[in-house]
């Protein structure tokens, strides 16, 4: 059965307030990213016991914990040194908060080397997370997104097939492939391509302003991003995972690049709450249709 969800953040830094908009909307959980103003790899454990405690309550799941992991510079030792210990400290979330999903990347971008020359090294620096996460039982579901190397499904699916592990899968974000000049479309030709290897949709929409697919983000069903089709094509499927809204679009203002790139704390959360209500509204109607 296929989920729905939200990321706890994309309504407010405070839990009590996603917790509500996620209840009223008869979703089944929440993505947990930042919480009262703490990134998931800072939240201890008296906190995720308080975030655990208050799902339960609700009857709600934690379905994922969305790590900035690898979120970082691919040439530096004490970037990745640093990032190994944020999947050890999001892994000890996700244990307490119940779920075996944390999300991660593949570095930060650079237009030279390219993705091509850089590939191997990218493999080589998943070996140890890989050790880690076949010991825990997690599984890391990388997403595709235009500010790290790998925004294509096709690329990441070759990517995910060469670091050969079966707890490395997919958080697949159609809508990030609007960034990237060098994507295919989101769907058939992306989706296509992760397809049996996805954990965990994400849903946003975006529009594309010029012929470089330099996009702002929009409403949900108003932009590019083909979710309609998805929708139709999950159920078609048997996906049975969630598709977890991600808002990124605000009413007053777009966020700026650092905020999108960089997701989390009261700056990001500030008239979320209000733009989430409205794509939740979107997002219930279109998948009951699709």
């Amino acid at each position: 059965m296929i989920k729905l969800g939200v990321f706890s953040d994309e309504v407010s830094q405070d839990l009590m307030r996603a917790i509500a908009l996620a209840k009223e909307f008869n979703l089944h959980g929440l993505e947990i990213r930042s919480v009262w103003d703490k990134p998931p790899q800072t939240i201890d454990d008296d906190v995720a016991a308080r975030i655990r405690d208050a799902l339960d309550y609700a009857g709600l799941e934690c379905y994922s914990i969305a790590s900035p992991f690898f979120k970082c510079e691919l040439d530096s030792d004490d970037q990745y040194k640093q990032h190994i210990d944020v999947l050890r400290r999001c892994i000890r979330l996700a244990r307490v908060l119940g779920t075996n999903n944390v999300r991660g990347f593949t570095f930060w971008r650079k237009d030279s080397p390219s993705f091509e020359e850089v590939r191997d090294r990218i493999i080589e620096k998943f070996r140890e997370p890989v050790s880690i996460i076949e010991g825990e039982g997690i599984y890391l579901c990388i997403e595709n997104e235009s500010s790290t190397y790998v925004a294509s499904g096709i690329k990441l699916r070759k990517l995910i097939e060469d670091i050969g592990s079966p707890n490395i899968r997919v958080t697949w974000d159609p809508c990030n492939c609007l960034f990237d000049r060098a994507c295919e479309a989101p769907y058939p030709g992306g989706y296509n391509a992760v397809k049996e290897v996805i954990r965990l949709v994400h849903v946003k929409d975006a529009k594309k302003v010029n012929d470089e697919r330099i996009g702002e983000h929009v409403p949900i069903g108003e932009g590019d991003a083909m979710l309609r089709p998805l929708f139709s094509r999950l159920k078609k499927d048997g996906y049975n995972g969630y598709l977890s809204l991600e808002t990124h679009w605000r009413p007053k203002q777009q966020l700026d690049k650092d905020l999108v790139d960089r997701p989390g704390g009261a700056a990001y959360s500030e008239n979320a709450e209000l733009a989430s209500r409205i794509c939740l509204e979107k997002m219930v109607k279109m998948f009951k249709e699709a």
